[in-house]
């Protein structure tokens, strides 16, 4: 969408990928048997409080062989958009760099028996990335693919991350962002925006943390409370309230606002399936357009776009 004739309101994903590719490029979701070191004891135990441990795509059954998930994944894209297509596998559920050495290059490996994937991008955490995983995943940017690195952060506030058990600091996070662009490897990083007790100001300290660093992506979200975890305990306690629609787009507005024009915009929401979810009500895949438009009317009201505020020259 464009504010005006001359400038776009947010470099998305999907235009950073038709100007390098020149098609559509189309990321294949896989699930892997991962842990992560605040689920298995190593930091802390039972994961993020806003986790729920199902995170595989809703068509796969869990953990079905890897090949046959890109497999499948080719043929449902090729079948609603047609040939011409490009790949990225997205290893997301857990921390997908926390294993073994040949297990993790076994995994990555996969991506190149398919002619048509152009990348990987791989979800982790920041406290994940020791030198050897980096040394592994740089191998493949050797190798033809683009490579992205995912990071969750989630907020710049401590208080916030050990609200929410992450079990990391901000530190890791700026360690792991600058250790991962000495190499040939794109970041990008994750935010919730309306954790609880956090105001605007939180998040815009996190905004600007991500502005101030060599992030090449992120990925806005707003906080959604899902079924069977603590933190839907918490919520259904009365303890803290989720934002609105309206809230949620003023304050991705003004994320965007701060942001380098060249940071490329991987997800504005969240989605979830209706029958796991609580709060708030457009957090679900059927209103994920509803939550992109009203932020883009929000910026349009604002006469603004991504970068108009950027506090950092970069």
């Amino acid at each position: 969408m464009q504010a005006t004739a001359t400038r776009r309101l947010y470099y998305s994903l999907k235009d950073y990928l038709k100007e390098k590719y020149g098609r559509r490029v189309q990321k294949i979701t896989v699930a892997l048997p991962f842990t992560c070191p605040n689920i298995d004891g190593t930091k802390a135990r039972g994961g993020c409080t806003y986790c729920f441990s199902g995170t595989r795509p809703a068509h796969l059954e869990p953990y079905i062989p890897l090949r046959q998930q890109i497999e499948e994944g080719i043929r449902r894209a090729k079948n609603r958009y047609g040939e011409r297509l490009y790949f990225f596998i997205y290893y997301q559920s857990y921390s997908n760099t926390y294993g073994e050495y040949e297990y993790l290059k076994s995994v990555y490996d996969t991506a190149l028996e398919f002619e048509e994937v152009v990348g990987i991008d791989v979800g982790t955490r920041p406290d994940c990335v020791p030198e050897w995983v980096l040394d592994l995943l740089e191998s493949y940017s050797k190798r033809g693919l683009e490579v992205w690195v995912e990071y969750g952060l989630q907020s710049a506030n401590f208080k916030t991350l050990r609200f929410i058990n992450r079990a990391h600091g901000v530190s890791d996070f700026v360690d792991a962002v600058l250790r991962t662009k000495k190499r040939n490897l794109k970041v990008c990083a994750h935010i919730i925006l309306g954790l609880p007790y956090e105001d605007q100001e939180d998040m815009l300290e996190t905004g600007k943390l991500i502005a101030s660093l060599p992030v090449d992506g992120i990925k806005i979200h707003p906080l959604h409370i899902i079924k069977n975890t603590k933190m839907a305990e918490q919520y259904l306690r009365g303890e803290f309230a989720v934002l609105s629609l309206q809230e949620y787009a003023k304050r991705a507005v003004d994320i965007l606002e701060i942001l380098p024009p060249q940071m490329v915009i991987h997800r504005l929401t969240g989605e979830v399936e209706p029958d796991r979810l609580i709060a708030p009500d457009y957090c679900t895949y059927a209103k994920k357009q509803e939550v992109i438009k009203a932020i883009e009317e929000e910026l349009v009201r604002r006469g603004s776009y991504q970068g108009c505020k950027q506090p950092f020259n970069r």
